[in-house]
């Protein structure tokens, strides 16, 4: 095509088409491991509420108070359900606007997520995701026999 010349958007300057630099969004993972034991509830909330702040969640907001209820069901439930585990593993990621709430435990039985199968407490959990615009899943551990239950929010701006 002699004698055209194709467009070349000012942020490119001379790059070939390859350097240039897609950034993607800054991630935040946090993870927390807690003895199944009586004291499991309190020691994940708190270790979820200290990252909070960082996520830009401010500590004594509802949407604050929502995650930390999640947390509670969430690890009760395995004190119930899981009693065989010797550890739960608590994380808390953070990208995109998105807060991503994640509870492991060693027993790979997954819960129901049907309305009529769950407990007071899983739909709880699935009620306060969906106020804000969240979801739920469960799903097999890729490193250990158990599970993974995760619970999705939209932080609020």
């Amino acid at each position: 095509m002699r004698g055209t010349r194709r467009f070349q958007p000012p942020w490119r300057k001379g790059r070939p088409a390859a350097a240039v630099e897609h950034v993607l969004p800054r991630v935040q993972r946090h993870i927390v491991s807690v003895e199944v034991a009586p004291a499991a509830v309190r020691e994940a909330r708190e270790a979820v509420a200290e990252r909070l702040p960082e996520a830009g969640v401010a500590p004594n907001s509802a949407f604050a108070d929502a995650v930390l209820l999640v947390v509670s069901e969430l690890v009760t439930n395995v004190l119930r359900h899981a009693v065989d585990s010797p550890v739960a593993d608590v994380g808390i990621t953070v990208a995109a606007g998105q807060l991503v709430i994640g509870v492991a435990d060693g027993d790979p039985r997954l819960p129901e997520l049907e309305p009529h199968a769950m407990g007071e407490g899983l739909r709880a959990v699935v009620e306060l995701a969906d106020v804000y615009g969240g979801d739920i899943s469960v799903e097999p551990a890729v490193d250990h026999c158990g599970k993974v239950v995760l619970v999705r929010f939209r932080i609020p701006s």
